[in-house]
C-alpha cells in the first residue's frame, strides 16, 4: 500500500494506494495530492513506462464512482506497452475532496469543476513531468467530461480515447422527465441529496449475476473488492446536482451542431450490450466527427476494461492502430485491427 500526505500547512489528508491479493499496486508509482484552482485536493498518481523506450503518457479519466484502484490492471497494460500513466480521482469520489458531508453521495455542484480537476492534474503532473505526447483515456462519465473539453478546446491531449463515453443514460426510464425533475429541484436548492431512492452503496458491490458492468465473473469479483477495501471511495448513487448537471452536458453533446466541431483525432470504442449508456446515441455522435472513429464491440457491457479477454484484445489492438506513433489511421484500418465492426 503505498501513501502520501498531502497538503502542506496545518493536518494533512493521509493518501493511499490500497491493494487486494488479487489486484496489487503496479510498482513504480508516485503518489500525489493535486490542488484545484478552487481549493479542492485530489489524488493523483503516475508510473513512468514499463519498457526501455517511452511512447508518450496516456491519462486515465475516471468514470462515476470509480477509482484509481480499479484501474490497476489497465496501467499495467499500458505500461507494457510502452507508455506512462497518469491517473487521478475525481473530487466527490475515491480519496478526492468531497463537497457534502456524507462520503457515499456521488456529487458534483456543476460539471464545469471536473475541468478544474482536470486543468490541476495537467498543470501539476502531466505537462511538467510526463513524456510527450500526450493520450486521454476516458470511461463513461469521464468520456463525457473530456468530450465536452474537446467541444471547447480545452482538453490537453494530443489524442482521446473514449470507451463507453455517456452520452445518454438507459437505466433512467424517463429521461425528458427525470431530466427536469432534477434541475428543478437542484434549482430549488435540493442539489446536494442522493437523487430519489438514491443509497450509499457502491454499484460495483451488487451481486455478479443480472451486473450491467461486465460478463467477466473473475474482474466483477475482483472490482468488487477493490471497491469493498476502498470503502467510501467507491461512492454510491448520485446527487440531484450531479444528476442535473449530467443531463445538461449529454443534451450539449447530443446537439446535431457539436461533434462537427471536434477537431482533435478521437476514438470511441462503444458496448454493443452496454445496459449503462446508450450506444445508438454514441453512434449517431459518432458519425458526424470529422475526425472521428467508432467501433462497436457487439458482445461487451458497459466496463469494456474489465471485459473478459477476447473482447479485452479487440480494444487494445484497436487502441494501438490509433494511437501515436503511425498517422491517423482510416476507418478500414482501424477495423482490420480490432477485428471487430465500424459503425
Amino acid at each position: 500500500m503505498g501513501r502520501f500526505a498531502g497538503k502542506a500547512g496545518g493536518e494533512p489528508p493521509l493518501l493511499t494506494l490500497r491493494d487486494t491479493p488479487d489486484n496489487p499496486v503496479p510498482p513504480g508509482g508516485t503518489l500525489i495530492a493535486v490542488g484545484a484552482r478552487d481549493d479542492c485536493t485530489l489524488r493523483a498518481a503516475y508510473w513512468q513506462s514499463g519498457t526501455r523506450t517511452c511512447r508518450g503518457t496516456v491519462c486515465l479519466i475516471q468514470g462515476r464512482a470509480e477509482f484509481i484502484e480499479k484501474y490497476y490492471e489497465t496501467i499495467r497494460d499500458l505500461r507494457a506497452r510502452g507508455f506512462a500513466v497518469v491517473a487521478f480521482d475525481w473530487r466527490g469520489q475515491g480519496e478526492s475532496d468531497r463537497r457534502v458531508d456524507d462520503p457515499h453521495k456521488g456529487h458534483v455542484a456543476r460539471f464545469d469543476d471536473y475541468r478544474l480537476d482536470l486543468r490541476a492534474v495537467a498543470e501539476t503532473v502531466l505537462m511538467p513531468l510526463m513524456p510527450e505526447p500526450h493520450v486521454g483515456l476516458a470511461h463513461s462519465m469521464g468520456g463525457c467530461v473530456a468530450l465536452l473539453g474537446a467541444l471547447d478546446g480545452w482538453l490537453p491531449f494530443q489524442r482521446l480515447v473514449t470507451v463507453a463515453p455517456m452520452l445518454s443514460i438507459r437505466m433512467i426510464r424517463w429521461p425528458a422527465g427525470a431530466s427536469l425533475l432534477s434541475q428543478g429541484l437542484h434549482r430549488l436548492g435540493l442539489g446536494g441529496r442522493y437523487i430519489p431512492f438514491g443509497k450509499p452503496v457502491s454499484i460495483a458491490t451488487n451481486p455478479y449475476p443480472g451486473n450491467r458492468l461486465t460478463r467477466d465473473p473473475v474482474r466483477y469479483a475482483r472490482n468488487a473488492a477493490a471497491a469493498r477495501q476502498v470503502g467510501a471511495g467507491a461512492v454510491g448513487d448520485p446527487t440531484i446536482a450531479w444528476l442535473a448537471e449530467s443531463f445538461r452536458a449529454m443534451a450539449r453533446l447530443r446537439d446535431p451542431r457539436a461533434a462537427p466541431r471536434i477537431t482533435l483525432p478521437t476514438l470511441i470504442v462503444a458496448a454493443g450490450a452496454d445496459p449503462v449508456c446508450g450506444t445508438p446515441d454514441t453512434e449517431r455522435f459518432a458519425a458526424r466527427l470529422k475526425a472521428g472513429h467508432i467501433l462497436v464491440l457487439p458482445d461487451s457491457r458497459h466496463e469494456i476494461l474489465s471485459e473478459r479477454e477476447a473482447i479485452r484484445q479487440d480494444f487494445w489492438a484497436a487502441f494501438e492502430a490509433f494511437v501515436p506513433g503511425s498517422p491517423l489511421p482510416s476507418h478500414a484500418e482501424v477495423a482490420t485491427h480490432a477485428a471487430v465492426p465500424v459503425a
